[in-house]
Parts: C-alpha cells; sequence; structure tokens
C-alpha cells in the first residue's frame, strides 16, 4: 500500500512524540529517585595545648637591719639585688671605730637579714699564751716561732698561721706581708709593716700592742 506524504508526517510525528515520551519518563525516574548519601567523617577540631600564662614573681623591696660601728644603725629598706655595701652605705658608712675588713661587703643582702660591723676593739685578739720550756728566765724575750714569749708575733719571722692570729689579716693579707718582707728585707720597725699594700692605720692600730720586730 502506497502512504502519501501526509502519513509519512504523522508517523514522523507520532515517532518524535513516543520519543520525547520516552525521555520525559527518565527524567522524572531520574529525579523521584533519592540521591545517594554521602557519609563524610568529621574531622577532629585540631588541640591546642593551652598557653600556660606566665606570672611575673614578686619583686618587692628588702629590709635589712644594719647594726655596729656605722654611723646611723637603723632598718633599711634597699632594692632588689643589693649587696652589704648597698646596706653599709645606707646606713651612712663604716663608723670611724669600725672594723671593715670583718665585713664582706659584695655578699648578697636578704630580706630580713641582720648586717653587724663590729668594732676594731672587738677585733682584737687575745695574744697566744706561751709555754715557757723550765728554766726559761720569763723576762728573756726568746722566740719560738714567730711569737716572742711575751705574746708578742714578729712580724719578721712570723709564719703564715702566726699573721693570721692578728686582727683584720687573712690568708691573702698574710701572704702580702711574707712576699713584701722576702722582697724588701725585714721591718725596722712596726710602723713599717703599713708599707705593705692594704693596711693602713685602723689596721696598724688594731695590732700594734701585738707585734714586734725584735728578736
Amino acid at each position: 500500500m502506497k502512504i502519501g506524504w501526509g502519513g509519512l508526517v504523522i508517523a514522523g510525528v507520532a515517532g518524535l512524540l513516543v520519543a520525547g515520551m520516552g525521555f520525559w519518563l527518565a527524567t522524572m525516574r531520574n529525579r523521584m529517585q533519592p540521591a545517594p548519601i554521602e557519609i563524610i567523617p568529621a574531622q577532629a577540631e585540631p588541640t591546642t595545648a593551652p598557653i600556660p600564662s606566665i606570672v611575673p614573681p614578686t619583686v618587692g623591696p628588702m629590709h635589712v637591719y644594719v647594726s655596729g660601728a656605722v654611723k646611723h644603725p637603723a632598718v633599711y629598706e634597699l632594692p632588689p639585688g643589693s649587696i652589704i655595701d648597698d646596706a653599709v652605705r645606707a646606713a651612712g658608712g663604716f663608723a670611724a671605730d669600725a672594723d671593715p675588713a670583718a665585713v664582706n661587703l659584695a655578699q648578697p643582702a636578704a630580706d630580713g637579714m641582720q648586717i653587724h660591723v663590729p668594732l676594731l676593739a672587738e677585733a682584737i685578739a687575745t695574744p697566744p699564751p706561751i709555754s715557757l720550756p723550765p728554766g726559761t728566765d720569763p723576762t728573756t724575750a726568746v722566740r719560738m716561732g714567730g711569737i716572742t714569749v711575751g705574746g708578742l708575733i714578729n712580724i719578721n719571722t712570723a709564719t703564715q698561721a702566726d699573721l693570721e692570729m692578728l686582727p683584720g689579716i687573712g690568708p691573702t693579707m698574710a701572704a702580702n706581708i711574707i712576699a713584701h718582707r722576702e722582697a724588701n728585707g725585714p721591718f725596722a720597725t712596726i710602723e713599717a709593716i703599713m708599707d705593705v699594700p692594704g693596711i693602713g692605720d685602723g689596721k696598724f692600730e688594731a695590732m700594734k700592742a701585738l707585734i714586734t720586730v725584735g728578736p
């Protein structure tokens, strides 16, 4: 049977309608299907260690009691980091009869401490007793090491230990006295000991009753 142009047109339109209907149904089916569930693992929040707060130490003034042979004994307030020298200066410095060698001025000061500066008279030691050999005349000045029978220290023959018995004389100063006499010869008088660096009028006054240059 022979189909005319009209039939072909109708058949083409019908094919297009069928194809369009199929496309529409497929599209609607896809839209009606639920979307796939995507599981996203939860990300852990970054843990940051808390920064410790730095609390500066409480720094305040120190209070020290300066007593003894200073011009103004009293309790004084000192800034942190002060040393004994600062405390003595706050008290007006050493008194005329003080024994400066008895105080370590470089020592750090501490809150609540007492700093006592002794008098020169307090540092004068009693001359060491001497046991005389039997039959020895007590009036004879017999040397026993560097110490005479009368209890005096002969600065021309005294040992390091002998010299350290003198007030205000420590190991370093005793060594200086020995080095001076070895380099310059014996001391002619007791006053000549002031030629040793570090021995001034104050130290000499404290020791002059305890020393001799005699035999």
